[in-house]
């Protein structure tokens, strides 16, 4: 297993992944004071942690596919093997349950990474025993770092609830941004629908659409493994941190209304466009066939005297031609009346 360090240079791989520190998969860590602030700790210090204090909590964030990390967590935390094999594997749909003393959870958060869509969600996993809290994940995620700011402020929280409860906040709380995005777009589709190119505007429109329904399929788990950990949290999981719980679980339930009347109105914006389109093809096909409609007659009597047998009148008489245009015109203006009349024009 790899000597871990605290930040000494955080190190990537070929595809461009935080693969750690220098020395090993240890992103941060903090030994909480119960106050809201917390000291860093390094590796060897954190692997034989043990609280100086009744308020201590020791809060590890990990890269959770770094050789060592599953062997560390049986080893050092005497964690179940299949429950660290779940903490260490790519199957990171939503979940939480209870594993005697201790919580273990797989949660996703929107993927703010640069080139990446809102839809590559970006996983994080969980356990805490209540004097512990680890957090693994694969790509660099925000909350922990902006719940790591706020420790470091000396604003953070001050038990292992409190801070699994504000990376849970902070994570549905960043969903909202893209939800928000979103609509920002569609309405302004809506403003350019007159102005814009049809064929980009339903490009665009059927992109939200798929962005609300990945949205959706990850968000709906991760709403059910909240309300497993509000429902069956250990005893250290405090009445408060389930009451907040409680609430951004709510907040997610709205999140998950908003994605439904985006997609709603994605799709009442594609009809409309739709909509106008093929009342274009038909005005323009109507106009196509009044025209040929004012043509086939004129045609008949052209062709009819144009054809190449004896017999023809007029071929000797100079008025002939203009006899024949004014004929034309008399049948081209008895076909307005007629078409007017008939509300065809």
């Amino acid at each position: 297993m790899g000597e871990l360090r605290h930040e000494r240079g955080v190190m990537r791989d070929a595809t461009g992944l935080d693969t750690g520190t220098e020395d090993g998969f240890l992103l941060f860590g903090r030994v909480l004071d119960g106050r809201g602030g917390g000291r860093a700790v390094d590796w060897e210090e954190a692997r034989g942690w043990q609280p100086q204090g009744p308020n201590e909590i020791l809060w590890v964030h990990l890269v959770r596919f770094h050789p060592g990390v599953a062997e560390w967590l049986e080893q050092g935390l005497e964690v179940p093997e299949p429950t660290a094999e779940l903490l260490t594997s790519d199957d990171t749909r939503p979940r939480a349950f209870r594993e005697q003393e201790a919580l273990v959870a797989t949660l996703r958060g929107i993927n703010f990474n640069p080139e990446a869509e809102p839809e590559d969600m970006v996983s994080m996993q969980l356990w805490s025993d209540g004097r512990r809290v680890v957090t693994l994940r694969r790509h660099p995620l925000q909350t922990p770092r902006i719940v790591l700011a706020d420790i470091d402020a000396g604003r953070g929280p001050g038990d292992a609830g409190a801070l699994i409860t504000a990376l849970i906040e902070h994570m549905i709380a960043h969903m909202n941004r893209s939800i928000v995005d979103m609509n920002d777009h569609i309405d302004q589709l809506e403003e350019d629908d007159d102005d814009g190119n049809a064929e980009d505007m339903l490009a665009k429109i059927g992109t939200i659409r798929r962005n609300c329904l990945a949205l959706k399929r990850h968000m709906s788990p991760q709403h059910e493994a909240l309300e497993r950990i509000s429902r069956d949290a250990p005893d250290w999981f405090e009445e408060h941190d389930r009451r907040e719980i409680a609430e951004t679980i709510d907040r997610l339930r709205r999140y998950l209304d908003d994605l439904d009347i985006s997609k709603e109105s994605a799709v009442v914006l594609m009809d409309e466009l739709r909509g106008k389109a093929l009342a274009r093809s038909e005005q323009t096909s109507y106009l196509l066939t009044i025209v040929a409609a004012i043509f086939l007659p004129l045609g008949f009597v052209t062709g009819l005297l144009g054809i190449n047998v004896g017999g023809i009148p007029g071929v000797s008489d100079e008025r002939a031609f203009w006899i024949v245009v004014g004929l034309c015109g008399g049948i081209l203006l008895f076909q307005l009346y007629l078409f007017r009349r008939w509300k065809w024009l």
